[in-house]
């Protein structure tokens, strides 16, 4: 989508999803998937959502608000990652990302990610986005996303 004239495009958040195995390489010490491959998993799944709405070479990820673990995942599992964008700035968008395994509605990893949209120069620019909320789930992730930027 191209973003860099001037006019205002309205998006909604569009939940973009990816699909890991848990090999073995991905585990810690205790046998389950390691945090570190979980935060790369994760910071790419939350580049994806902003990638529908703005340009790959023109985003750059400013700060992962919190990932919140609440199961450990085991070897062989598929984990898929649901994102969506769930705020936008004038220069920055919001991401948040959802992890679960396998089909199951139960997360095991959860949480926010900001990435500003930058210019040729590595300078912020505006993007032209505006989020328009229809959902009440997204109602409610919007307004989490509201408390992190305070």
């Amino acid at each position: 989508m191209d973003s860099t004239k001037n006019e205002i495009i309205e998006i909604e958040p569009v939940v973009s999803t990816t699909m890991r195995l848990v090999k073995y390489e991905d585990l810690n010490h205790h046998g389950t998937l390691f945090a570190g491959r979980s935060t790369e998993w994760f910071v790419e799944s939350g580049f994806i959502a902003a990638t529908r709405f703005l340009p790959a070479n023109n985003i750059v990820c400013r700060k992962i608000h919190g990932m919140n673990f609440t199961k450990p995942v085991k070897p062989g599992e598929i984990v898929r990652f649901d994102s969506k964008i769930i705020y936008v700035g004038k220069s920055s968008v919001i991401t948040h990302i959802k992890a679960n395994v396998g089909n199951s509605d139960a997360s095991f990893l959860s949480g926010f990610i900001t990435f500003i949209h930058v210019n040729q120069t590595t300078k912020a620019s505006a993007h032209n986005l505006k989020l328009k909320i229809s959902l009440k789930e997204d109602e409610i992730l919007h307004n989490e996303a509201l408390e992190l930027i305070k």
